[in-house]
């Protein structure tokens, strides 16, 4: 492996051995199968990833869109935390890795030595192979991470660390399972706690709830929301996700015909803070509408509210900025510019 690849290629070239032999027919099989758990349609009492060629389609196919959907989110939760630096981190659920690659990522320019990061899954052949890939990459944080078998659940005991991550795993609890897993990450973590979900409304809906409990444990809302008041969106009429661009892995084509070179991987997040943050002033919650001389901006504001801005040519520079604004970006860009 070449180690001087930056992310996510590092991730890509790691993953690019494991379907070595692998039969594209087995593989596709493997692939139908967990598409089905990761949105959510059934929780499991069971590991979903049950051997090595499970742990190979999943890996190949869903660690890339995990990995830019929790980058997307500690983007985000990075410019509300300001100086904040984690020295350690529990990835509950983990599998394979992806969220603790982004957070390896995130942090591994920090002054203060890469991130301590431990994994937590039930299912053994995820961890050998997260444990695999880490290893190979040769990277801080990650080639010493420590990979443990834990059952994800109501019964689960977590030790203390400053960030908690939780992505993709809450579809596969139970709701008292959920509850519990939320509640246990809150009294674990010193600093915050990170949950993504997939971006559908059950996705959504459950990312309120983790949020909902978060807020009673004592947590700051630090992105995507602008507040930690409840949340603006009436619930049945819409959700709040939002899309990561991803580009398609050769499994992607062999196994589902894609002739894209990328697919956009919708996701709903929460990041909290046991400190005091600064959430963005307002959240772009939809793809920007640019039209002759205007840019239509539909956020959700500080205000507790959802609004849509109007930003037009006489605006200036705010214009500019509205042109290059995406879909769940902090708006203004820069405070001190005020919102027309």
């Amino acid at each position: 492996m070449n180690h001087s690849l930056p992310f996510p290629e590092a991730l890509r070239s790691a993953l690019a051995g494991l379907l070595d032999g692998l039969p594209p027919s087995q593989a596709a099989g493997a692939v139908d199968r967990l598409i089905g758990h990761y949105r959510g349609v059934v929780p499991t009492h069971a590991p979903v990833l049950r051997d090595r060629s499970d742990v190979a389609a999943y890996a190949a196919y869903r660690m890339p869109a995990t990995f830019e959907a929790v980058r997307s989110a500690l983007d985000a939760f990075r410019d509300a935390a300001g100086e904040w630096t984690p020295a350690t981190h529990t990835d509950i659920g983990g599998g394979t890795g992806a969220a603790s690659w982004a957070v390896a990522e995130a942090w591994q320019d920090e002054t203060g030595g890469p991130v301590v990061t431990t994994v937590l899954d039930w299912a053994e052949p995820a961890l050998a192979v997260g444990r695999e890939l880490a290893e190979a990459s040769g990277l801080p944080g990650l080639s010493t991470a420590r990979w443990e078998r834990a059952r994800i659940g109501s019964a689960l005991t977590l030790d203390s660390a400053d960030l908690i991550t939780v992505s993709y795993v809450l579809n596969e609890l139970t709701p008292d399972d959920r509850s519990s897993l939320v509640d246990a990450a809150a009294g674990a973590a010193t600093g915050a706690v990170v949950i993504v979900e997939p971006g559908t409304p059950d996705g959504y809906a459950r990312i309120i709830e983790a949020r909902d409990r978060l807020i009673a444990a004592g947590f700051h809302i630090a992105a995507p929301c602008p507040h930690s008041a409840a949340c603006p969106i009436e619930p049945g009429t819409d959700w709040c996700h939002f899309s990561a661009r991803v580009s398609r892995s050769s499994l992607h084509r062999q196994v589902k015909g894609g002739s894209l070179a990328y697919e956009d991987e919708k996701f709903s997040y929460v990041a909290a803070t046991r400190f005091p943050c600064e959430p963005a002033p307002a959240r772009v919650i939809r793809r920007p509408q640019i039209r002759k001389g205007q840019v239509l901006l539909d956020l959700c504001t500080a205000e507790e509210q959802l609004r849509r801005d109007t930003v037009t040519k006489r605006h200036g520079a705010l214009y500019r900025a509205a042109r290059d604004a995406g879909w769940g970006d902090a708006w203004p860009p820069h405070p001190a510019e005020p919102a027309p």
